[in-house]
């Protein structure tokens, strides 16, 4: 067993999560020292955020990727460097310090100039990430999560803050992406000694002229004259917000608007990030990674005014994670779809009946009545095989929480788990019969 697992059961839950960080900084301190401070000859760019994290990295890393900078990546989904990225199999956002200071040293011998990296509050508070020096921090945005490790939205918040301000007591651009429109921007603002703030209705960069289509966001931005016309190929308008801090990256960087505009436009998809899936179906089968509040409500607000038929959605929620979430995911799945199917997510050691009774009881507060437009179904290939065989023409059903995941977390361990092929292969079966 892993020697933490070991610690943390022998220890108060309280107190291991007092002491919890000052080990994890002592190995960061050991393990930087032993290799040598790898990070130090690299650029980075870290990206933090509740939502859109790795859209926003994959958005920067293929911007500077087409522009000609040797960049590598390191997200939820994936890490590597140009056009060789791996699936990330961890089942967390930023690795163990070992691994995380192996990979670095790998992509210096590799010859990156840039690497683009993913940062959670849990690295930060941990002091995992000590010893790397960020040029650039990105803020997404800061919305309710993960208030089962940090307590209260403060504590979160603040997390997410310690990663503008080691880059601003870095040797680099100590520059701050920012986004404007999050009720948290100033106190992001004043922890950079250079703020570049973007947004939709704030900002030095602010979009204009936005279409939505199912498959793609444009919009133009104007900054220090001039004018860029922005097409992502991500659809849902988080993506404007994702692409428009990807801009502001590349304006800080002194990309030219070929490089930005065409950088943006390259990237033609991420991994479980609204991912649709095609077997020849009469309906809509979308895979995506969305399991806040936040991102379900941006998510219903802008699929369900082009759903033609029913609206299915399907998700679960984490065991050991945020409780007070459940209830409010429910009631917004409630509100804007037609049917909702509660199912497993990574429940661990946790009761996922349990888990699922919280979900209902904020989807039966809008209006669902559980066997009827409200389901239970606590094996998850059983509940998308379900939710599926609902569909009729025209229909949607959204298949929320995975998304690009390699694993699924039960009680016995971790398990291998493809929600996009295990949607393509219920597909196929509804296609063929």
């Amino acid at each position: 067993m892993n020697p933490r697992k070991i610690v943390k059961k022998l220890i108060p839950k309280k107190l291991f999560k007092t002491i919890e960080p000052y080990g994890h900084l002592g190995e960061a301190i050991l393990f930087q020292t032993l290799n040598g401070f790898p990070a130090k000859k690299l650029k980075i760019i870290g990206v933090t955020g509740t939502n859109g994290k790795t859209s926003t990295c994959f958005l920067i890393h293929r911007m500077l990727h087409e522009a000609g900078y040797k960049v590598g990546l390191m997200t939820t989904v994936g890490y590597g460097v140009g056009e060789e990225i791996k699936p990330q199999i961890e089942h967390m956002t930023t690795v163990s310090v070992p691994l995380l200071i192996k990979r670095i040293k790998a992509m210096r011998e590799a010859g990156v100039e840039w690497l683009v990296f993913e940062t959670t509050s849990h690295a930060l508070a941990q002091h995992r990430v000590w010893g790397v020096p960020y040029d650039i921090a990105v803020m997404t945005n800061i919305t309710h999560e993960h208030l089962d490790y940090h307590g209260t939205f403060e504590h979160y918040r603040d997390a997410k803050r310690m990663l503008f301000k080691q880059a601003n007591r870095s040797r680099g651009l100590k520059a701050g992406v920012i986004n404007a429109d999050d009720p948290s921007a100033d106190l992001f603002k004043g922890d950079v000694k250079k703020p570049l703030l973007y947004g939709i209705t704030h900002g030095d960069l602010k979009a204009r002229g936005i279409k939505l289509t199912p498959e793609e966001v444009s919009y133009s931005v104007s900054y220090d004259h001039m004018d860029y016309q922005i097409s992502c190929n991500l659809p849902g308008s988080f993506n404007v917000y994702n692409s428009l801090a990807a801009v502001s990256v590349g304006v800080l960087l002194g990309l030219n608007k070929a490089q930005i505009e065409k950088g943006i436009a390259a990237l033609k998809s991420v991994e479980g990030r609204m991912t649709t899936i095609n077997e020849g179906q009469p309906f809509s089968a979308i895979v995506d990674f969305a399991h806040t509040p936040d991102s379900f409500e941006k998510l219903f607000k802008d699929i369900r005014p082009s759903v033609k038929g029913k609206l299915i959605v399907l998700f679960g929620s984490a065991g050991r994670r945020d409780e007070g979430k459940r209830s409010v995911q429910g009631k917004l799945a409630g509100k804007y779809a037609d049917e909702v199917v509660i199912t497993e997510e990574d429940d661990r050691d946790v009761d996922g009946n349990e888990i699922m009774n919280q979900i209902a009881e904020g989807a039966i507060v809008s209006g669902k009545v559980k066997d009827k437009d409200l389901f239970l179904v606590h094996d998850r290939t059983s509940a998308i095989k379900f939710a599926l065989s609902r569909a009729k023409p025209n229909d949607t059903v959204l298949l929320l929480g995975k998304g690009h995941e390699k694993t699924i977390e039960r009680a016995d361990g971790e398990h291998p788990w493809n929600e996009i092929q295990i949607t393509r292969d219920a597909l196929r079966e509804i296609v063929k019969n």
